[in-house]
């Protein structure tokens, strides 16, 4: 009885069905989103703009600090994240007008006429250490904080929510609470992270 041979498979598209395969699954797979932060930078000076060396006064400055241990300090108090909004839209907005809290330049606002817009400037700094969910938090809380006020001087000028208007009435509440948050540079002060 003389030996059969085995038949070959043959795998010369084998390497073309796998490589076919990996890139159906590569298009077909959702990628989850890092979380982060959208900020528009501010436009370079002018070559021929001159620098304006006046200080900006201390009651014009929200100072926001977290910890390497997450806590927050804001304005020197001990405060927790959730109480931060409005703290926050207290120092914006300034309704009372209180001396130790914002100045409020009389601006033309379209819709609005002779408006005082508040000088105020919202200052964040973190250290090192800070985790990085807690950061994310204390942003929103500032964000949401400007929303919140944008909002409500839409529904108390439109009768609707501030993400309903025109773009051009969307520029004008901006104009009136403009999202001014400053970040300093994260240091090492608050341990040993």
């Amino acid at each position: 009885m003389a030996k059969r041979e085995l038949q070959e498979i043959n795998a010369g598209s084998m390497a073309d069905i796998a490589f076919l395969l990996l890139i159906f699954f590569l298009v077909a797979t959702t990628m989850d989103i890092d979380s982060g932060l959208a900020r528009k930078l501010p436009p370079m000076p002018e070559k021929n703009q001159k620098m304006d060396e006046s200080k900006i006064k201390e009651r014009n400055v929200f100072v926001v600090l977290i910890n390497s241990h997450n806590q927050l300090l804001v304005e020197g108090e001990l405060m927790q994240v959730r109480d931060l909004r409005e703290k926050a839209k207290e120092f914006i907005a300034n309704p009372y007008d209180k001396p130790d809290l914002p100045e409020k330049k009389p601006t033309e606002v379209k819709y609005f006429g002779t408006y005082p817009v508040s000088k105020g400037i919202i200052s964040l700094q973190n250290d090192r250490g800070t985790n990085y969910k807690t950061y994310l938090a204390v942003q929103n809380e500032l964000v949401a904080a400007y929303n919140e006020l944008r909002n409500e001087l839409a529904m108390q000028k439109w009768g609707k929510p501030y993400d309903d208007l025109k773009e051009d009435q969307k520029k004008a509440i901006k104009k009136i609470y403009p999202q001014r948050i400053s970040e300093a540079e994260p240091k090492n002060i608050g341990g040993n992270k």
